[in-house]
C-alpha cells in the first residue's frame, strides 16, 4: 500500500451563501483519500454506522480506494452540520454528533501495516499514536490536527508531533499551539520538536512550507465560484502526499511540486459540495490547472 489514511468518514450538512447540501459524503479521511486516489493507491481506515449509504462506499471503491480498513458497526454514522458566511475561511458549527466515531479504535489490516506513507488526519492524538505504532518504522508519516485537540490534549499532540516526519496545521492552529503570533516562529518551534518540515495552511491565501534551511510560499488557485470549502485542507493533504507517494521523491524541489498539486486538489474540492466535484474530475484537468499554477507563479 502506498498511502494509508486514518481519520473520519462522515455525513455532512453544509450551508454556504451559494447553496447547501444535506447529509453529503464528508470527513477528513474521505476528502484526503479521494484527492490522493488521483495519484496513487490509498488505504482508508475509519468507522461508519450501519446507516451509512451503500452508494457512498461504492463511490470510494470506484475511486480505487481500498476500504478494507473501513469498519462498519452498529449505530449512527458521525455527522457534522455547519455553515459559512462570505468569509469562507471560517466554518460555523451548528451540530456535531460523534455517534460511532466516539468509540473508534483504529485497527489496520495487515496489508496496510507496511505502507510507505501514513497520513494521520485530525483525530484524537492518542489514536494517532496508536496508529503510528501499528505501521512499519520506515513509513513517511504526516500528521494534521485541529484546535479541539490543541486545547484538550496538548500532551499527546506534542508527542505525535515529535514522532512524525512532517506536521500540517492551519496558521491559527500553529499560533495557538506554539503561543506566538509569528508563523515563522511557530514553524521553528514545531520543527524543534522533531519534524523535518512543517506546512502551514492558510485557506484561500495558500500554504507555507518550512524546513530548517528554507521556506516556500504557494498561493491558492484563484477560483471564480466557490460552493463549499469543507474538506479543502484534507484535499490539499491528499494531493500533496499523493504526489510524493507516486514519485517516491522526498527532495525539497519535489515537495514544492507536491504543495502545488495539493493546492490544485483543494481548488477543485471547493467547486462542489462534499466530494461532488471529484466525481467528475479528470487527471487531464488536474495537470492543466497545475500548468496554470506554474504560469501565475513564474517571474
Amino acid at each position: 500500500m502506498k498511502i494509508v489514511v486514518v481519520g473520519s468518514v462522515a455525513l455532512d450538512t453544509v450551508r454556504t451563501p451559494f447553496g447547501e447540501g444535506t447529509e453529503i459524503l464528508g470527513g477528513s479521511a474521505t476528502h484526503f483519500s479521494c484527492a490522493a486516489s488521483f495519484f496513487t493507491e490509498v488505504g482508508l481506515v475509519a468507522v461508519i454506522g450501519d446507516d451509512f449509504p451503500a452508494e457512498h462506499i461504492e463511490f470510494l471503491k470506484t475511486r480505487g480506494i481500498n476500504t478494507a480498513g473501513l469498519q462498519m458497526v452498529d449505530g449512527r454514522t458521525f455527522r457534522w452540520e455547519g455553515f459559512y458566511e462570505y468569509d469562507l475561511n471560517q466554518a460555523h458549527t451548528v451540530d456535531t454528533q460523534l455517534n460511532v466515531f466516539e468509540h473508534f479504535k483504529p485497527q489496520l489490516p495487515e496489508e496496510f501495516k507496511q505502507t510507505e506513507f501514513l497520513f494521520l488526519a485530525n483525530i484524537d492524538p492518542e489514536l494517532q499514536l496508536q496508529v503510528l505504532s501499528q505501521v512499519n518504522k520506515d513509513a513517511y508519516s504526516v500528521c494534521d490536527t485541529m484546535n479541539f485537540w490543541i486545547e484538550r490534549k496538548p500532551g499527546p499532540l506534542t508527542e505525535i508531533i515529535k514522532r512524525v516526519n512532517m506536521c500540517l496545521m492551519n496558521d491559527s492552529e500553529a499560533r495557538e499551539f506554539c503561543r506566538t503570533f509569528s508563523m515563522l516562529d511557530s514553524a521553528r518551534r514545531l520543527m524543534a520538536l522533531g519534524p523535518q518540515a512543517v506546512i502551514l495552511k492558510k485557506g484561500e491565501h495558500g500554504a507555507l512550507m518550512f524546513t530548517d534551511s528554507t521556506h516556500f510560499a504557494a498561493p491558492a488557485f484563484p477560483i471564480e465560484e466557490i460552493k463549499d470549502p469543507t474538506g479543502a485542507g484534507d484535499s490539499f493533504a491528499g494531493g500533496f502526499l499523493g504526489h510524493l507517494a507516486s514519485t517516491g521523491d522526498l527532495s525539497e524541489p519535489n515537495i514544492r511540486r507536491a504543495i502545488i498539486y495539493g493546492s490544485v486538489m483543494a481548488s477543485f474540492n471547493v467547486e462542489g459540495f462534499g466530494t461532488a466535484r471529484l466525481t467528475t474530475l479528470t487527471r487531464d484537468e488536474i495537470e492543466a490547472r497545475y500548468q496554470v499554477f506554474r504560469d501565475i507563479t513564474w517571474f
